[in-house]
C-alpha cells in the first residue's frame, strides 16, 4: 500500500518501501514485448525443413551402424545454430535498445533526500521532485509548488501550457509532460500501462515486430519448394530403388536431393540481412523497432519532416535586430550565427530591455537567447544592470500575449518597466497611432517573411522610489514606448540542404509539415532546399504551400489533388497529420512520417514507415514508430534511406546467389543417379556446402558496400517482383552454366579415374563454382574490379576456410574416408581450374548479353 500525503510529503519512500512497490506495481514503462531467449531462436531455427533433413539424414546414418557420420551431420546442424544465435542476437540487442532509452530520468525523494532514479523504477507513493524544464515521470498530484505551468501538448494537442495547483486548482501532473515554468512536489498515483500515456499506448495494438509481405511471399514460395522436393525425393528415391537395387543408396540420394532442392536460405536472408542492417542503422543513430520497416525504406517516395529539431537545431538565435526610430527611419541589425560583433549604440536598448523582461535563468528557449546575446554584447556596459531589483512581475496571458517586469535600482528614484511579447500586442501596450502602427505592423512582417520568430520590445518609466508608489493592476496603465523589434529562428541542422537535395536527387519528395506560421516555415523550407527561391504568395510556386486552415476546406478528394504537388504544411495540427498520410498513400506514394507527440500516434502507425524522435519524442510515439531517430536528425532519415536502398540492393543479390548456385547441387544430385553414375552428393557434402552458402548469402552479401549510384536512382515500385525477369534469367543460367561445367569434371574424372576421384573432382569443381558464384553477383557492374577488387573482409574470410576445408576434405586421410573422396594430382586440379574459369568466362558473357537484350535489360 502506497503511503499518504503527509508521510511522504517531506522524506519520500524508502528505499525499502520503493523496492516492495517496484515488485508489486512493475516497471514504469509501457508495456512490450521482451527480449526473444536464446532458445526460442534455436527451437524456431531447427524446426526449419532444412535442418529437420539433416536430423534426419543423421539418425538414419546411426540407425545404418554409421555413427561417424552421423555425428558430423550433428555437429554441422550445431553450427549452424550458433550461426543463427549470433546473427539473430543482435537483432535483439538492438529491439531492447529502446527500452532503455524510453527509460529517463527522475528526481525522487528516497530515505528523506532528493536522488536521481531511472524512470522505470518510480513507483506509486515516490514524490518528484520537479523544476522547470523537467518533464514528468509518471502520473503525479501536485503537493506543493510555486507557479507551475505544464505543458500538455503531447496529451491534449493544445500548444497553450495549463496552470497547476496544490489547492483550489488543477493538481494533475501527467507522465510525459514538461514542466515550463515553476519548481514542485507531486506525489505519484499511477505508473506505466495505468497511466494515461500508458492506457493510449495500450491502445495501439499490434506494434510489435512483423514479418514484411516480401518474406510472407518467400516463407509461402520456401514451403510450396518442400513439397516439390518431397514429391521429386520420393520419385527418385523409387526409381533409383528400382534401377539399381540398393534402396540404402537410393534414400540417401533422395534426402540429398530435398536439401539440394530446398532453398531455406530465402528466409534466412531475410531474417539477418535487416536483421544486421538494424544493428547498422542503430549504430548511425537511427533504431529499428519493426524490421519490416527496413524493405520499406529503399522504396520510400515521400518523406514528412518536421521542421523543430528535425530539420532545425531547435534552439532559438537572435538572428536581427529592429532598433524603432519613431519618426526616423527605422533600422535592422542582421546577427550572423556564431559570435557576434559588438552592438551599435542604436541596439543596446533593445537587447538591454528584452533581457529584462526575461526571467534571470530561464528555460524559455527565446529568453535563452536574449540572455546569450547580452553576455555576449552587453559584457562590458553597464546595460546589464545586475544591481536592480524585480519588485513585480505582470505575465502572459490569453488577453495579452506579452509579459512585462517592473525594475528598481537600489538608490534609485524610479521604476523601470520592460515589456517583450508578440508584436500586436506590444503595440496595444504602446497606444501608437494609426501611421505609427501601419509602419511598425510592416517591419515585423518584413522581420517574419525572413522566416523570423518576432517579439516586440518597449520600455516605461514610473517616477518614485521603491516602497512609495502603488503599481497599476495592469500592464495598459504604463505609458509604454516602443524600442523595437526582435528576430528569433532556429538555425538549420548543419548538412541539412545536402541531405534534402540528395533525396530529391533519390526521387524521393520531401514535405515539411510544422504547426508554425506559414511565411516562417516557407523561408526555412527554401534555407533547406525543399522549396525553390521563387515560392511564395503571388508566385507560380505558391500552390506548393499548404495551411492547417486550408486542410480544414478540403474534403480527401481535394486534399489528394492538393497534396500531389504541396511541399510544405503550415499551421497543421498534430491530428490533421493523419489526413495528410491517407491521401499520399490514396496516391499509391510509400510515405515516411516522423512525428514526436502522443497525437502524431496514429499519423506514425498510418504510414509505411513511422519515425520517432528519440530524444523528444513520447514514448506512445515510440511505441508506435517501426525506426526512432536517437539524434532526432533529419541527416539520419537521409541515412536511413540510403542503407535500407543497400539492404533491398544486397537481398536482391543474395537471393540471386542462392538461387544460381542451388541449379547446380540440385543438377548433382539428380543426374548422376539417372544417368546411373556413382552418386556424386551425399548429405554429408550438402551440410557442408550449407556451412559455405549460409554465410555467404547472410554475411558476405550483407557487408557489400552500396552501389554508387543507389541514391541516384528512383523508389523502387513495391508491387514489382524482388527478382525481376533479368535477375532471374541471370541467375538460373549461371547456374546451367556452373552444372554443365561440374557434370563436365564427372564425366571426366569417371572417364580417366576412379569413381572417388571423379566424386572429388565434381564436388571441388561445384565448390570453387559456388564461390565463383558469389564474386559474380557481388555487382551489377560489367567491370570485373567491381567483383574482384570492392573491400569485403567476410568474403575473403568465407572462401579462405572453405579452400581449406576443402584441402583437408582432399588430403587429411579420415577426414576424405568419411567423405568417400580420393587426393587429387595436378592434372586433376588443372581440369578444375579450367572448367571453372570457363565458367567465369561464360557468366561475364551472360552478364553483358543481359545489358544488350532489351527484354531482359529492362525487365
Amino acid at each position: 500500500m502506497a503511503p499518504t500525503a503527509d508521510s511522504t510529503a517531506h522524506q519520500g519512500l524508502s528505499s525499502a518501501q520503493a523496492a516492495e512497490l517496484l515488485a508489486t506495481h512493475g516497471p514504469n514503462a509501457l508495456p512490450g514485448t521482451g527480449a526473444r531467449r536464446w532458445t526460442a531462436i534455436a527451437r524456431e531455427t531447427l524446426t526449419e525443413p532444412m535442418f529437420l533433413l539433416l536430423l534426419g539424414a543423421a539418425v538414419f546414418y546411426g540407425l545404418l551402424g554409421d555413427w561417424q557420420e552421423g555425428g558430423i551431420l550433428l555437429g554441422l546442424v550445431v553450427m549452424v545454430v550458433a550461426l543463427t544465435l549470433y546473427q539473430e542476437g543482435k537483432t535483439e540487442h538492438a529491439m531492447q535498445a529502446l527500452r532503455q532509452l524510453a527509460s529517463p530520468q527522475a528526481q525522487v525523494l528516497r530515505d528523506g533526500k532528493a536522488q536521481a532514479v531511472p524512470g522505470s523504477t518510480v513507483v506509486p507513493g515516490d514524490v518528484l521532485v520537479l523544476a522547470e524544464g523537467d518533464r514528468v515521470a509518471a502520473d503525479a498530484a501536485l503537493l506543493s509548488g510555486s507557479d507551475v505551468m505544464a505543458d500538455e501538448s503531447m496529451l491534449s494537442g493544445e500548444s497553450v501550457p495549463v496552470e497547476k495547483a496544490a489547492s483550489g486548482g488543477d493538481a494533475a501532473l501527467f507522465g510525459g509532460t514538461l514542466l515550463v515554468r515553476g519548481h514542485g512536489l507531486a506525489r505519484v498515483e499511477q505508473t506505466g500501462a495505468a497511466s494515461a500515456m500508458g492506457r493510449i499506448g495500450s491502445a495501439l495494438d499490434g506494434l510489435g515486430p512483423e514479418d514484411s509481405p516480401l518474406k510472407q511471399q518467400t516463407t509461402v514460395l520456401v514451403q510450396r519448394l518442400a513439397v516439390v522436393a518431397g514429391v521429386a525425393s520420393l520419385l527418385l528415391i523409387l526409381a533409383s530403388g528400382l534401377m539399381h537395387g540398393n534402396w540404402t543408396a537410393a534414400l540417401l540420394s533422395g534426402i540429398a536431393l530435398a536439401m539440394a532442392l530446398l532453398p531455406q536460405e530465402f528466409t534466412v536472408i531475410l531474417t539477418v540481412l535487416p536483421a544486421l542492417g538494424a544493428w547498422r542503422l542503430a549504430k548511425q543513430q537511427v533504431l529499428t523497432r519493426r524490421l519490416a520497416a527496413i524493405e520499406t525504406l529503399g522504396a520510400t517516395s515521400v518523406l514528412c519532416v518536421d521542421k523543430t529539431g528535425t530539420l532545425t537545431e531547435n534552439r532559438m538565435r537572435v538572428a536581427a535586430l529592429l532598433a524603432y526610430g519613431g519618426t526616423a527611419a527605422d533600422q535592422i541589425l542582421a546577427l550572423p550565427d556564431g559570435e557576434p560583433h559588438a552592438l551599435p549604440e542604436a541596439f543596446h536598448r533593445v537587447a538591454e530591455y528584452a533581457i529584462l523582461a526575461s526571467v534571470e535563468e530561464p528555460f524559455d528557449p527565446m529568453e535563452q537567447a536574449f540572455h546569450r546575446l547580452g553576455a555576449q554584447t552587453l559584457q562590458d556596459t553597464e546595460h546589464l544592470h545586475r544591481d536592480w531589483t524585480l519588485v513585480r512581475e505582470y505575465g502572459l496571458s490569453p488577453q495579452l500575449r506579452a509579459m512585462s517586469h517592473v525594475w528598481t535600482a537600489d538608490d534609485g528614484d524610479a521604476h523601470i518597466v520592460a515589456a517583450k511579447g508578440a508584436p500586436e500586442a506590444v503595440y496595444d501596450l504602446c497606444h501608437l497611432p494609426p501611421a505609427e502602427l501601419a509602419r511598425a505592423q510592416a517591419a515585423a512582417a518584413a522581420l517574419a517573411d525572413q522566416g523570423l520568430r518576432v517579439l516586440g520590445v518597449a520600455s516605461s518609466r514610473v517616477p518614485g522610489a521603491a516602497g512609495t508608489i502603488t503599481l497599476p493592476g495592469q500592464e495598459h496603465d504604463f505609458d509604454f514606448t516602443l524600442l523595437g523589434l526582435i528576430g528569433l529562428e532556429d538555425p538549420l541542422r548543419l548538412g541539412i540542404a545536402d541531405s534534402v537535395a540528395e533525396c530529391l536527387q533519390a526521387g524521393i519528395r520531401v514535405v515539411m509539415i510544422t504547426g508554425d506560421h506559414t511565411g516562417t516555415a516557407t523561408a526555412i523550407a527554401k534555407h533547406a532546399g525543399i522549396l525553390t527561391a521563387t515560392t511564395g504568395p503571388g508566385n507560380t510556386a505558391a500552390h506548393e504551400v499548404l495551411s492547417g486552415d486550408d486542410i480544414d476546406t478540403l474534403d480527401d478528394a481535394a486534399l489528394r489533388e492538393r497534396m500531389r504537388h504541396t511541399r510544405v504544411c503550415a499551421r497543421v495540427a498534430p491530428v490533421q497529420k493523419l489526413r495528410i498520410v491517407q491521401a499520399l498513400q490514396a496516391e499509391e506514394q510509400i510515405v515516411a512520417m516522423t512525428g514526436d507527440g502522443v497525437n502524431d500516434a496514429p499519423a506514425l502507425k498510418a504510414a509505411h514507415v513511422g519515425i520517432a524522435m528519440g530524444q523528444r519524442g513520447t514514448d506512445v510515439a515510440r511505441e508506435s514508430a517501426a525506426l526512432v531517430l536517437l539524434d532526432d536528425n533529419f541527416a539520419s532519415i537521409t541515412a536511413a534511406v540510403r542503407l535500407g536502398r543497400r539492404i533491398f540492393d544486397n537481398v536482391r543479390k543474395s537471393m540471386a546467389y542462392v538461387l544460381a548456385v542451388h541449379v547446380p547441387i540440385a543438377g548433382m544430385a539428380l543426374l548422376p543417379v539417372l544417368l546411373g553414375w556413382p552418386t556424386a552428393l551425399l548429405p554429408l557434402h550438402i551440410a557442408f556446402l550449407e556451412l559455405v552458402i549460409d554465410p555467404a548469402c547472410s554475411m558476405v552479401f550483407e557487408n557489400e558496400p552500396a552501389e554508387q549510384n543507389g541514391m541516384q536512382q528512383p523508389p523502387r515500385d513495391v508491387k514489382a517482383a524482388l527478382l525481376d525477369r533479368s535477375t532471374l534469367w541471370q541467375a538460373l543460367a549461371q547456374g546451367v552454366v556452373g552444372l554443365m561445367a561440374i557434370m563436365g569434371a564427372m564425366a571426366w574424372g569417371l572417364a580417366h579415374a576412379s569413381p572417388e576421384h571423379a566424386r572429388t573432382l565434381a564436388f571441388a569443381t561445384l565448390l570453387l563454382v559456388n564461390l565463383s558464384l558469389i564474386f559474380m553477383n557481388r555487382s551489377a557492374q560489367l567491370n570485373p574490379r567491381a567483383w574482384l577488387l570492392r573491400p569485403n573482409g567476410v568474403l575473403w574470410g568465407v572462401c579462405a576456410v572453405a579452400l581449406g576445408v576443402l584441402l583437408a576434405m582432399v588430403y587429411v586421410p579420415w577426414i576424405r574416408q568419411l567423405a568417400a573422396f580420393a587426393a587429387l594430382n595436378t592434372e586433376q586440379w588443372a581440369v578444375c581450374a579450367g572448367l571453372v574459369a570457363l565458367t567465369l568466362l561464360a557468366c561475364a558473357g551472360l552478364k553483358w548479353a543481359g545489358r544488350q537484350d532489351p527484354n531482359l535489360a529492362g525487365a
